[in-house]
């Protein structure tokens, strides 16, 4: 599990904050890897082709097959 935090923590975060998103790890149990998308990722409308793009990258260079589940947390100022 530290691996793919990691993973999440410092490969993906990045790319994803250069477009204005953010990834934080939650949990991965059972082949599910719970994660919030946060920033630009909240409201993204194509984020199912992003999470096919982190279970691809995540099999490529952890050789790991994960599902990814998005909780999508809006900005602070839309919680009200």
């Amino acid at each position: 599990m530290k691996n793919i935090r990691d993973y999440v923590e410092n490969e993906l975060q990045p790319k994803l904050q250069g477009d204005g998103g953010w990834i934080e790890f939650v949990s991965f149990e059972n082949g599910v890897l719970t994660a919030v998308f946060r920033g630009e990722c909240s409201k993204c409308l194509i984020l199912e082709r992003c999470l096919s793009w982190i279970e691809c990258e995540i099999k490529r260079d952890l050789g790991v097959e994960v599902k990814v589940r998005a909780v999508r947390k809006k900005p602070y100022f839309q919680d009200v």
